[in-house]
């Protein structure tokens, strides 16, 4: 496939990039046992600490809500990356060149040093603006500020700051740091003219736009004084690091919320994401100078973990299984065609799209300013579904009091109908339009049927049997298997084995042994049968570790590798349950012990499973008729053939 990462560079990155580094920008993590570390799950509430690091194996797992996987796919969950994403995101953390395969028709945007660089001179520019922000030169700014509600620590949270008015302030604080003239003119933060470059934002109030991984690729400015003769806001324009049909700001700050809440809002400008974050609306995003598009719903479906057909259901409590979008507008004509707009994108989710619009019509940030945090709390709560919103908004076109109005008013609607995802709530809509436009329901269901079966009458994207939304899924450059980890509806689990078994307890105990310490386990495991293990779970994990190569082939292997190797020969759903035995802690956390331990664990297992073959053994002999000479004396053979293995496992120790 074309454009794809080295399989052998994505090795690499894997290899380099430490997983307890990586995890612990998120997640406070504290030692529990010889090499294990444990926190609060980033992906689920939690008191109790059930999220598991091992990084000699690079892997994690939570035993709360069933998240696991190794650091790409920590990546991708925990900042809302695609494969490929997350890969060069590592890559520039770890210093890795990335390869990639020939005809790629997109890839790579920019040269790993050279994105760097970039990436350092936004980093810089916004430490500047936001030093600028408290100076003498910038009280038009701090009034702006001040006139709708936010001080200096609300400035500091966002980053905001001021970009002074002359002409080359930025670009000549970037140069004396070492950037070029070549460097500057590629990040966006400089103009080309006719005598050289110049600073693209001056005199205005800047908000440093960030990517899901907290680095500022871009910004957002607004004019301040009379003779600025600019647009009112000014933005970064396109370059390889800021594609504005990509980005929502106030992201890094939105995307844990977003996962753990399964909730995102929309909000239509950098004060009105200020404004909700302040006012508790954590989930705010804006889009940067365009409307919400395609793009932006795969970052967003993306972190909502939007995959689940079936989501979208409102629940009596006010909440949706599978999540939800809450798009605030204002409440003029241009908000009703953003609503239009954003309507055009339902059909790419499967959770529930709801619309917010004040009665009075304010935005987010003038709601706080007049009625405080509270009313942008309840702006959000009181959402309606979008298509409902759309609805009323096409009747509203029309003359209701005449029949002319109230036939038009049908037809307008009846493609909304159609387009509506969830079927079996068609009936209710057609019945609700009916009311509204005060005409019969069967008038309304014959124009639904209509429309049904003219294809141009349809909504864009909808179909009669229910919309499917776009993937927006990358491949997967190394054969990864995404949902591994355990993510709802990721793959079939196997029975769960009975805890109170200690049988079961103790196998799982000297598969996690073997998975983290394959060099104390004793050679003669590897000699076990198919059916050395008793319970089914467990005896799929042994049968990926004898495709691996058995405990031998993991000494010859690092930790990581070698977890790696028995994840390549398990199906999806015993690759979930490998991931937790490669995280999980063993009873022995004095380092010292920990061979000792492992070594009797396994042999006490191996010991188990020679006695069930003993008495499997001694049943089938007794069951046999001794006058059938032959078949019984290679049925008692064959007993004491697994007595004198029993007996040497045992001498052996």
């Amino acid at each position: 496939m074309a454009g794809l990462i080295r399989r052998e560079d994505v090795d690499q990155v894997r290899e380099r990039a430490r997983i307890d580094e990586i995890v612990s920008a998120h997640v406070t993590l504290k030692p529990a046992g010889v090499g294990a570390l444990v926190g609060l799950c980033p992906f689920h509430d939690e008191r109790s600490p059930s999220f598991n690091v091992r990084p000699s194996v690079g892997r994690y797992h939570c035993f709360g809500c069933g998240e696991g996987g190794d650091v790409i796919e920590f990546v991708m969950k925990m900042d809302g990356l695609s494969f490929t994403e997350a890969i060069e995101y590592l890559a520039g953390k770890t210093g890795v060149q990335l390869r990639y395969e020939e005809g790629g028709n997109a890839r790579p945007r920019e040269e790993p040093g050279r994105r760097q660089r970039l990436l350092e001179a936004h980093r810089v520019a916004a430490d500047f603006y936001a030093e600028q922000l408290m100076g003498p030169d910038a009280t038009a700014a701090r009034t702006f500020l001040a006139e709708r509600s936010f001080d200096r620590s609300d400035a500091e949270l966002f980053g905001v700051g001021f970009a002074p008015k002359g002409w080359d302030a930025l670009q000549r604080h970037l140069q004396g740091r070492g950037f070029t003239q070549a460097e500057l003119v590629a990040s966006g933060l400089m103009s080309q003219g006719q005598r050289g470059i110049y600073d693209r934002f001056r005199g205005r109030v800047m908000w440093p736009i960030r990517d899901v991984t907290g680095a500022v690729i871009g910004f957002g400015a607004r004019r301040l004084f009379e003779d600025d003769q600019g647009p009112k806001y000014l933005n970064t324009p396109e370059t390889s690091l800021y594609k504005k049909s990509h980005v929502l700001y106030g992201i890094d700050l939105a995307k844990r919320d977003i996962a753990k809440g399964k909730r995102v809002v929309v909000v239509e400008g950098y004060t009105d994401v200020m404004a909700a974050h302040l006012s508790g609306v954590t989930a705010a995003v804006a889009t940067c100078g365009t409307a919400f598009g395609a793009d932006h719903a795969k970052v967003v479906r993306r972190l909502l973990g939007d995959t689940t057909a079936g989501g979208g259901m409102q629940l009596a409590s006010g909440g949706t299984v599978g999540g939800e979008i809450i798009f605030t507008f204002d409440g003029d004509a241009a908000g009703q065609k953003a609503a239009e707009r954003a309507y055009g994108e339902d059909q790419r989710f499967f959770a529930q799209t709801y619309v917010a619009v004040a009665d009075d019509g304010m935005d987010p940030c003038d709601l706080r300013m007049a009625k405080g945090p509270e009313a942008v709390r309840a702006l959000v709560d009181g959402r309606k579904p979008l298509f409902a919103f759309v609805i009323q908004a096409k009747i509203k076109q029309f003359d209701l009091n005449t029949v002319e109005g109230r036939v038009s008013a049908v037809r307008a609607a009846a493609p909304e109908i159609v387009g509506i995802r969830d079927r079996s709530q068609r009936d209710g809509y057609m019945r609700q339009v009916a009311g509204w436009i005060g005409t019969e329901i069967d008038e309304v269901r014959r124009e639904v049927a209509r429309a049904a079966s003219t294809p141009s009458q349809r909504r864009p994207g909808s179909s009669d049997g229910g919309a499917r939304p776009a993937s927006g899924a990358t491949p997967v450059a190394d054969g990864g298997r995404p949902g591994a980890g355990g993510a709802p509806g990721a793959a079939p689990r196997l029975p769960a084995p009975d805890p109170r078994d200690p049988v079961a307890r103790d196998e799982r105990l000297a598969l996690v042994a073997v998975l983290q310490y394959p060099q104390h386990v004793p050679a003669s495991f590897d000699e076990l049968g198919e059916d050395a293990f008793a319970v089914p779970a467990w005896r799929a994990v042994h049968a990926a570790i004898r495709a691996a190569g058995g405990a031998a082939a993991g000494r010859e292997l690092s930790a990581a590798q070698w977890v790696a190797a028995v994840l390549d020969q398990s199906p999806e759903s015993v690759a979930i349950v490998v991931t937790q035995l490669s995280v999980a802690s063993l009873p022995e956390d004095r380092e010292a012990a920990v061979a000792a331990f492992v070594e009797g664990l396994v042999r006490r297992v191996m010991d188990l499973g020679l006695k069930r073959r003993i008495d499997d053994a001694r049943s089938r002999l007794q069951r046999l008729d001794p006058s059938d000479e032959g078949a019984y004396n290679a049925a008692f053979a064959d007993l004491l053939a697994i007595e004198s293995e029993r007996r040497a496992l045992r001498e052996s120790a």
